[in-house]
């Protein structure tokens, strides 16, 4: 339980809950990025 606190009550529990966020939305970023040229560089070749 101390180790929730610490991630929520200071300052480098804080900024280790942004970078793990961040870090997640730029990997959701780059599938939806890769998967869409994939699919327009499927579409131009046929």
């Amino acid at each position: 339980m101390k180790m929730l606190v610490d991630l929520f009550s200071t300052d480098y529990g804080l900024m280790s809950v942004a970078v793990i966020a961040f870090m997640l939305g730029m990997a959701v970023w780059f599938r939806r990025f890769f998967v869409r040229k994939m699919r327009e560089d499927e579409a131009a070749s046929k």
